[in-house]
């Protein structure tokens, strides 16, 4: 029985709609995410004076610590909208993939 249960959902064509969605939607957020570290890292290896700046002329805070806490927030940012759309949309899916199995 519950063999014919797995059968049927891998079957199931909405199951493949949801495995390729949530495959390809978080391998781009994955994507966009290791572009804003390596970005940020090839700047300190090749230009380190660039984040090295001071903010204005009489600031100790360089441009480097605005820099990196943007990265921070993009990281929960990214997060956000994965989790927004893999309790709309994914939920969704799953749920009638689960009523159709019945």
């Amino acid at each position: 029985m519950q063999q014919d249960l797995v059968e049927r959902i891998k079957n199931n064509p909405k199951y493949e709609e949801l495995v390729s969605k949530r495959a390809s939607f978080s391998w781009i957020l994955s994507i966009v995410m290791l572009v804003i570290y390596y970005a940020f890292i090839l700047v300190i290896a090749f230009s380190p004076s660039v984040l090295g700046t001071p903010i204005s002329d009489s600031s100790v805070i360089t441009i480097g610590i605005p820099i990196g806490v943007a990265i921070i927030i993009s990281a929960f940012i990214l997060t956000g909208i994965y989790t927004v759309r893999a309790n709309g949309e994914f939920d969704e899916l799953s749920k009638q993939i689960k009523e159709e199995a019945k």
